[in-house]
């Protein structure tokens, strides 16, 4: 009897969704399928894979109310803003479909007598996609289409959270007529999902997920010669200089860091403000936060919601203690927020000021909503805590000044920066961390890469 995968709903405790979770039959059977399916797609030609997708794109976006109610009962997102997952799907998937002529064309390095020369992008072959919750088709989407479009086959395994996006995804491609086997789905467990990426038919896997996940993608690949794409999260930071735009900056910097009840991996976690602004910063963002509308996220008016599980909510309450036990101000009161309540997602916004770098709350990733913020007096002081941190995903520069920001932005540890904006993924720029954020590159021309091997070609064409 196979085991069953349950989907407990951040909403209202209720079982959202019942799955059975896949076996090593399932799994060798789905890998058997892969391979033999992407030995014919891979000679699609390209105009006809993309013609494919965007179908499959538009069927997709057909569902968007559907979608998004699915997205708020599976995670917690508030109704109100789920739908505009789907608008990002659309335009991420869009981008890496149009620019792939381009991304995988023959690469000549210039003429030589006698000689034609040039370098071929080559798919992989079987591409294992581990997908999280948190932005459950944003995350898939980076992996699933451009790996498709390079003429690879695609298995993915969903978080048990979201297993509804893994099954969108193939009714998607379904509608669009794409050949049977070149994108499957399976339900798994952890020890199973392990069981897949080491298999010797798979030839690339893209995870996003928490560190310890990545270092468990590493350990199943072990036996295999073949590379990862890890994306592991973040602690960003957000430095305020004395030159910004404040209202500008408050309104974006808060959004950044309590979107998504702070369940974002590039989202602001760490603010530093320069001295000259620190008082106004912190009294508008603590009346920002304090105007939340907190509750359940099938309410159209809610626009903060509850964390995906309990526990998750138990941690960050434990980082907001500490915080306080140690000298930190909390500034905003949770009982001002009636659906606040201990032992469920549902956790009240937070703002702490007096914090350091020895709180938890600083160091660790919080993947909740809770803020903390710290005064500067230069921008090296700036750098230096901003590049404090285990992590590198993306840093925010809120000026007025350009070159500044980009001088600043040369010094800091982080693989996006910002400047005037936070949290978002333009598909046309390479998405890639540096130390525990991961390794490897989504998006953009430089994404296709890690998703194709290169393969020269040395003709020697006179005798």
């Amino acid at each position: 009897m196979s085991e069953t995968l349950r989907t407990i709903s951040p909403v209202d405790g209720s079982v959202y969704v019942e799955r059975p979770l896949a076996n090593a039959a399932d799994i060798d059977a789905a890998l058997d399928k892969a391979r033999d399916a992407q030995k014919a797609w891979r000679g699609v030609p390209i105009a006809q894979r993309q013609e494919i997708l965007r179908k499959a794109v538009a069927a997709f976006v057909a569902k968007k109310d559907d979608i998004a109610a699915e997205i708020s009962w599976q995670m917690g997102r508030p109704i109100s803003q789920a739908g505009g997952e789907v608008g990002g799907f659309e335009e991420r998937a869009t981008y890496m479909i149009d620019i792939a002529p381009d991304a995988l064309g023959d690469y000549n390095p210039g003429e030589k007598a006698g000689f034609n020369r040039f370098i071929r992008r080559e798919a992989l072959g079987v591409v294992a996609i581990i997908a999280p919750w948190n932005f459950p088709y944003l995350t898939a989407v980076n992996g699933v289409v451009p790996a498709l479009m390079a003429g690879n086959s695609v298995v993915l395994k969903h978080s048990h959270q979201t297993p509804l996006c893994a099954e969108r995804f193939a009714e998607a491609f379904a509608a669009a007529g794409l050949p049977d086997g070149v994108f499957q789905h399976l339900h798994l467990s952890h020890g199973d999902a392990e069981k897949l990426m080491g298999d010797r038919r798979v030839d690339f896997v893209n995870f996003t997920g928490s560190v310890p996940g990545g270092h468990a993608v590493q350990r199943a690949v072990a036996g295999k010669f073949i590379a990862t794409g890890l994306e592991l999260g973040g602690k960003d930071p957000a430095y305020i200089r004395a030159d910004v735009n404040l209202t500008h900056a408050v309104e974006n910097v808060i959004d950044g860091a309590f979107f998504n009840t702070g369940q974002s991996c590039c989202g602001i976690e760490r603010i530093y403000v320069h001295e000259s602004h620190y008082d106004a910063f912190v009294d508008q963002a603590a009346a920002l936060v304090s105007q939340y509308r907190f509750g359940s996220p099938i309410d159209p008016n809610t626009n903060l919601g509850p964390m995906v599980r309990a526990s998750s909510a138990d941690f960050v309450r434990g980082q907001i203690a500490d915080a306080i036990a140690s000298g930190a101000k909390a500034l905003i009161d949770p009982a001002t927020f009636a659906a606040n309540a201990e032992g469920t997602p549902y956790l009240a916004p937070q703002v702490l000021v007096n914090v350091d770098h020895s709180m938890r709350v600083m160091s660790e990733e919080s993947f909740g909503p809770v803020v903390g913020i710290m005064k500067v007096s230069s921008d090296e002081e700036a750098i230096r805590l901003m590049n404090d941190s285990e992590f590198g995903l993306t840093a925010s520069i809120w000026t007025a000044d350009e070159e500044a920001a980009l001088a600043i932005g040369d010094q800091l540890e982080t693989g996006t920066v910002f400047m005037n904006r936070a949290d978002y993924l333009d598909p046309a720029l390479a998405w890639v961390g540096v130390k525990n954020s991961g390794r490897g590159c989504t998006l953009s021309k430089i994404g296709y890469e890690s998703l194709t091997r290169p393969k020269s070609f040395h003709l020697r064409t006179k005798i």
